[in-house]
């Protein structure tokens, strides 16, 4: 097997997070067609556990990069002096570095796949072989920076700006350096085309999946709520736009659900809950659940799946996987925006708090609203298991690497 460099800003292992779930189904791909060598950073110390089972992923050599992010942050704020963006200097690792210069000049890799575009800082140097350099960017994060910025006043919009402004450069030079970027959607790419038109023709994207025999309704799961329906949002609790979707909802949409909808709940699921989050709760209806160890039940036995996010990039894995179990999805059009256009479900979709709670309380009615959320639901189990398959989608990877 030919050997490949994969590097990744965080441990592609376990799949809990949004961007740990495209890294971890590329992870298990490449190594059916590759001898992988996997450089990768740990920025939370409870993900140390799971080097061993991630090496065993791996038929080539590893090598694991701690992160403290207070410290990365604090080495990130002392880029402000140079031109260069803070996402670079919040992972600078001199070990990283040595590591890559030796495993590459000394085994001769020819092949590269950078995820996401910190780790591209190791890999721009020109080796005498000229290994083949492909990077997933998955978004454009320069433009997540941008919504910030819009979104922030004072010395956080200066930061905001600053980063997409300095990202948006880097995103631009690696481009014209790797042989090929990629990104989760065509919306994506086509964005980045926009921005990058001198790499257009080097610009492509391969779609998330999700696994419909794991994240299949048809399976037994006990329920975790008590009497009545259930609104349920999932996602890291400490994502600053999943906070701000969550509190968002429960001002503006929630309070104008629940005196029509008495019974009905909101639960937020995920890991490692703001105080701006936890505060929540205080609210009639609103239940904190945190971290879980399986969200498949918390999804089963609800209602109604709601995707509220003003701030979003690319393909929002939460949206796939209540698709996937059968549970229908109210979403803003940022929620949405990577997501094939099917308008049966696009139906759903709005930025407005009255039609989002006029939509919820239609799929709560008593009379009617279980087996319209029960239709809707299925036709959305169908959509992602037509076009939403890893194993399909991740084809283009392989293409791209060999070309």
């Amino acid at each position: 097997m030919e050997d490949l460099l994969f590097l990744c800003h965080r441990i592609p292992y376990p799949p809990n997070k949004g961007d740990k779930v495209r890294s971890y189904h590329l992870l298990r791909f490449l190594e059916r067609h590759y001898r992988v060598h996997l450089g990768a950073f740990i920025d939370d110390p409870a993900d140390l556990a799971h080097c061993e089972t991630v090496q065993q992923w791996c038929a080539g050599e590893t090598y694991w990069a701690k992160l403290h992010p207070k410290t990365a942050k604090f080495h990130a704020l002392r880029g402000l002096l140079g031109p260069q963006a803070l996402t670079f200097h919040y992972y600078a690792h001199a070990g990283m570095q040595r590591w890559v210069d030796d495993l590459v000049s000394r085994l001769e890799i020819r092949r590269i796949l950078v995820y996401s575009a910190a780790p591209s800082r190791f890999v721009l140097k020109e080796w005498p072989h000229h290994p083949r350099r492909v990077i997933d960017f998955v978004d454009v994060d320069s433009e997540k920076w941008r919504q910030y910025a819009q979104n922030s006043r004072g010395i956080m919009h200066y930061l905001h700006a600053r980063e997409a402004r300095t990202l948006l450069e880097a995103e631009q030079a690696i481009a014209r350096t790797f042989d090929a970027s990629l990104f989760v959607s065509q919306e994506e790419a086509e964005l980045f085309q926009h921005l990058a038109p001198e790499s257009s023709e080097r610009i492509h994207f391969w779609e998330n999946g999700v696994d419909s025999e794991f994240f299949d309704p048809q399976h037994s799961f006990p329920n975790p709520y008590g009497p009545g329906e259930t609104l349920v949002f999932t996602g890291a609790m400490d994502y600053p736009p999943n906070v701000q979707a969550v509190a968002w909802f429960a001002e503006r949409v929630f309070s104008l659900i629940r005196p029509k909808s008495p019974q009905t709940r909101f639960a937020i699921v995920g890991a490692r809950p703001t105080r701006t989050v936890r505060r929540l709760a205080r609210q009639d209806g609103i239940e904190v659940i945190g971290a879980v160890p399986d969200i498949r039940p918390y999804l089963a036995h609800a209602r109604v799946a709601v995707a509220p996010l003003l701030i979003a990039r690319g393909v929002q894995n939460k949206v796939l996987e209540a698709m996937a179990m059968a549970r229908p999805v109210i979403a803003t059009p940022q929620a949405m925006e990577g997501i094939r256009f099917h308008s049966p479900l696009h139906h759903w979709v709005t930025d407005k708090p009255e039609l989002f709670a006029h939509y919820a309380l239609k799929l709560l009615d008593p009379t009617d609203g279980k087996s319209r959320a029960a239709e809707y639901g299925q036709m959305g189990r169908q959509f992602v298991r037509t076009h939403y398959h890893w194993e399909t989608n991740m084809q283009k990877i392989l293409n791209i690497l060999e070309a």
